[in-house]
């Protein structure tokens, strides 16, 4: 199962991801696309899904996101999905992406990183 990065970074930031709705998810992606441009490749971003969000990181439906969220993760984006959400949806790691890192709990995974500094987004 991926690690996520420990390295410090000059921003870190964990984009929050709650919907499932194909623009919610294209914003997100390219929030974090745009982020990366405009701070550079050596910023640390964690895409966290939860609840109906956790579609970027099993549905089909969002096939047409797949490339793009493969080139976030090629540049070193972590997606993080929500263990609570996996178990009230009675998911699998096999059934989420296999570069997926499960965290115990989307929300307070989000206000963790808060805690240690890293910026919020919710797009």
């Amino acid at each position: 199962m991926p690690m996520l990065r420990k390295a410090p970074a000059l921003h870190r930031a964990v984009i929050h991801l709650n919907d499932a709705a194909p623009e919610k998810i294209q914003t997100a992606l390219q929030n974090t696309a745009n982020l990366l441009a405009a701070l550079g490749p050596e910023t640390q971003v964690e895409l966290v899904a939860h609840g109906p969000g956790i579609a970027v990181a099993t549905d089909p439906a969002t096939e047409e996101f797949t490339a793009q969220l493969t080139g976030l993760l090629a540049a070193g984006v972590a997606l993080c999905v929500c263990q609570n959400t996996m178990t009230a949806r009675r998911l699998t790691p096999t059934d989420i992406h296999p570069q997926a890192v499960v965290v115990a709990s989307g929300v307070a995974h989000l206000v963790t990183r808060q805690t240690e500094g890293w910026s919020y987004l919710h797009p």
